[in-house]
């Protein structure tokens, strides 16, 4: 028998086919998905069989720990399968068009998880796949990664309307995406970089112009500590992101004052916690003393990629169905 779904899960679905960027999600599909999350988290059997027979082809360019676990786990555990199909070599476009490849995956399976280096390219699966594709990382965005971290911050503080959230390090991708969704769920994020690494300045002005609608607030420094007084959640990523490992070396010198140490948390506010979205460089963006310390909830955001990724899964593959 069927396992039993409310009538909201049923019902409801996302404003959107495609998961690319969070600012395509209204704040009515992110609570969605929150909330569904919460349910599959409390109760995964209700859902042991809510996507059988569907189909996830999963497509990555870049090594994978989280990602590739959770949304196969994901799928699995709802009834689903997944095919893992590595393009470290040949890269996407290479032996065969984009548009091609995504023209005949639509032939076969019910959605595609898109892992790349270029954001391009998962716009493009987008522009070609008739079935719905899911941004697993790109160079430009990581939303699964920042929809996962709200949902943990929202589960650890109750609402996410003006908590105080710290950024320390590079403006990359999973910075847009922390930007993006602060901006749409009227949280308050400090973002401290240095001279030169800052986040892209569109991608600045889409989330301010967000923010605008939601009373969240952006704000940007030089300094990690004036960034991180007052703040009730400090997250830093990698110095030197896959793709630009040859300039690691030049990386770690400059954004060695960014390092999260135990003086760069007492900054915060007592009871702070500490967040990063692995895999973890120890002892460069982060010292041991204060990852592995009762304030790091680093796994609580990477058990809830699978309820949140689960969650993506449901509400854009059951719509063929």
């Amino acid at each position: 028998m069927r396992a039993v779904m409310t009538s909201l899960e049923l019902q409801e679905k996302l404003t959107v086919q495609d998961l690319i960027a969070e600012r395509d999600l209204t704040r009515g599909d992110i609570d969605l998905i929150f909330g569904l999350a919460g349910r599959m988290k409390r109760s995964p059997a209700s859902f042991a069989r809510a996507l059988e027979g569907k189909q996830l082809a999963m497509i990555f360019e870049k090594p994978s720990l989280r990602t590739r676990v959770t949304f196969e786990v994901g799928i699995t555990s709802m009834g689903g399968n997944a095919v893992y199909l590595d393009h470290a070599k040949p890269r996407l476009g290479e032996r065969e068009s984009i548009r091609d490849v995504a023209r005949n995956l639509e032939r076969w399976v019910d959605g595609i998880v898109a892992r790349t280096f270029s954001h391009a390219a998962v716009l493009e699966f987008a522009s070609y796949a008739s079935i719905p594709v899911i941004n697993g990382l790109s160079d430009l965005l990581h939303p699964c990664q920042a929809i996962s971290d709200f949902f943990t911050l929202e589960e650890k503080f109750g609402a996410l309307e003006g908590l105080r959230i710290a950024f320390v390090g590079d403006g990359n991708n999973v910075c847009h995406s922390l930007m993006m969704m602060a901006a749409q769920t009227g949280a308050v994020l400090n973002v401290a970089t240095p001279a030169g690494f800052e986040p892209k300045a569109d991608m600045v002005e889409d989330a301010l112009a967000c923010a605008k609608g939601t009373g969240a607030k952006l704000v940007f420094f030089k300094d990690p500590f004036e960034a991180v007084e007052g703040a009730q959640a400090v997250y830093t990523d990698v110095w030197a992101s896959m793709g630009q490992e040859y300039a690691a070396h030049l990386r770690s010198q400059v954004f060695a004052p960014y390092r999260v140490t135990d003086e760069l948390m007492s900054a915060a506010e007592p009871g702070a916690v500490f967040m990063h979205c692995l895999p973890a460089h120890r002892g460069q963006e982060v010292v041991d003393s204060v990852i592995d310390s009762p304030a790091s909830i680093v796994y609580d955001q990477a058990e809830n990629r699978l309820h949140v990724q689960k969650a993506i899964l449901l509400l854009l593959l059951r719509n063929g169905q």
